[in-house]
């Protein structure tokens, strides 16, 4: 009989050690589905009409993924409204261009409010005067419009250690302006002229976003920031706030509830290997600065 009563409670056992597992395993598969689902940007759809949360922050560039992430939401009947909050201090050129242009295309269908964090001058306020609101906090720096092209000469420095420098092109213009060799005053002159033409394209976006006439908006466009409070007084942006505001905004002007859930932008990340995140994140910034992805006309603030 202690035999049988022994083999009855090792049943037990058991049994509850398999219902333990399958417990877990099931749990495993519920998360399983719900991460999956909430990548696919199930949960978004299934809460109905929300309103969008874009963020754009540091260095503005180039980015293929968070454009193809703009382009989903411009699809997404369900995204109502869309918040852009900003802490940039600009970036390219064309990044900005592109950020821009993004958020008009989906602001043809949506209101868009822009919060400013601590910064959002330059390429970071190109992006702002995509919304139809601009707010900012009162210590925020902003503005900043305008264009630069950067290089350097070298050339003395290298004579001081006897290294000079052989350059062999098809026309003066070639590879201008050159490190290793003196600027001349045509280059110089190329140089002002595309500075000049993207400078203009700026002004006219700032000009027609922020309803001013062209002078209005070069006396302002001398490349210098401004706070928030200053940004108010000379139109630059609309009022001083934060996330609440922006929801108020939404809610008075554009008959969206405050109490629509705001939901981040999904962005899907690509895959990659271990190796390979591990080179970029260590190997690849010994073998090139990060300083030649921003090569080009620059629309960038800093101090």
């Amino acid at each position: 009989m202690a035999l049988d009563a022994d083999f009855i409670l090792d049943r037990r056992r058991l049994k509850k050690s398999i219902l333990r597992w399958r417990v877990l395993a099931g749990v495993a598969v519920v998360v399983a589905i719900v991460v999956g689902l909430a990548r696919t940007g199930f949960f978004a759809t299934a809460v109905g009409p929300y309103i969008a949360e874009v963020t754009v922050e540091g260095v503005i560039a180039t980015d293929p993924v968070f454009l193809s992430a703009l382009d989903r939401l411009e699809d997404d009947d369900n995204a109502v409204g869309v918040i852009v909050h900003i802490d940039s201090p600009g970036g390219t050129m064309v990044g900005g261009e592109e950020l821009y242009e993004s958020l008009r295309r989906i602001g043809q269908t949506r209101p868009i409010v822009a919060e400013m964090g601590t910064v959002a001058a330059s390429g970071g306020y190109m992006t702002a005067i995509a919304a139809d609101h601009i707010l900012a906090h009162r210590g925020t720096i902003t503005g900043s419009i305008g264009v630069i092209f950067q290089s350097m000469n070298v050339t003395g420095a290298l004579e001081k250690i006897g290294v000079e420098p052989v350059t062999v092109k098809s026309a003066p213009l070639k590879a201008a302006p050159n490190p290793f060799e003196p600027t001349t005053d045509e280059a110089r002159d190329v140089m002002k002229g595309l500075i000049s033409d993207m400078f203009n394209v700026f002004v006219s976006m700032v000009a027609e976003r922020r309803d001013m006439t062209v002078e209005q908006v070069r006396a302002l466009a001398d490349g210098r920031v401004y706070t928030g409070q200053q940004a108010v007084a000379n139109g630059l942006i609309d009022a001083i706030g934060g996330r609440r505001e922006a929801l108020q905004w939404l809610e008075e002007e554009k008959g969206i509830s405050a109490d629509t859930p705001v939901i981040p932008m999904e962005i899907e990340e690509p895959e990659s290997s271990v190796l390979v995140d591990l080179f970029k994140g260590s190997i690849g910034n010994v073998l090139s600065s990060e300083g030649l992805k921003l090569d080009g006309l620059l629309t960038v603030w800093h101090p």
